[in-house]
């Protein structure tokens, strides 16, 4: 499995944590950036992201600024992509069950590292359950 990561530098500790962590897991990572802790705008990094799953070059991906919620917003943008802001593992679980979520967004100043890895296992570790949700899904997009 390919997972690809997109943050702002609000984000850039965190996603360096996930990262290692998903490594020992065997999960090869797609990291856009950035690259350091210095001052950079999360859409040159989510928009990457969010192309990158929309041609099928990544299944998912994992996006993280501050808050989580102006990275959800850029990646949003694109058709295709269900960024959801999760800050707990319920959530993490319900985005992919109910929403097939395939970028979660993370709130670096608002979740530890711990818990961040649990979200992070939580959302990889379930699958979209489709039936009444497959037609919520289709019904996102606005074409």
């Amino acid at each position: 499995m390919k997972i690809g990561f997109g943050s702002d530098h609000a984000g850039f500790q965190l996603k360096e944590t996930i990262k290692k962590h998903l490594s020992l897991k065997g999960i090869e990572v797609v990291d856009f950036g950035p690259h350091s802790e210095e001052s950079v705008d999360y859409p040159d990094y989510a928009h990457p992201l969010a192309n990158a799953i929309e041609s099928n070059e990544l299944p998912l991906g994992i996006a993280i600024c501050g808050s989580g919620n102006g990275i959800s917003m850029a990646l949003n943008k694109h058709q295709n992509i269900r960024a959801a802001l999760c800050w707990n593992t319920e959530l993490a679980a319900l985005a992919k069950q109910h929403n097939n979520a395939n970028i979660l967004s993370l709130p670096a100043r608002f979740i530890t590292e711990e818990l961040a890895l649990q979200i992070v296992d939580e959302f990889l570790s379930n699958n979209f359950e489709g039936g009444r949700h497959q037609r919520r899904v289709e019904k996102i997009s606005c074409k």
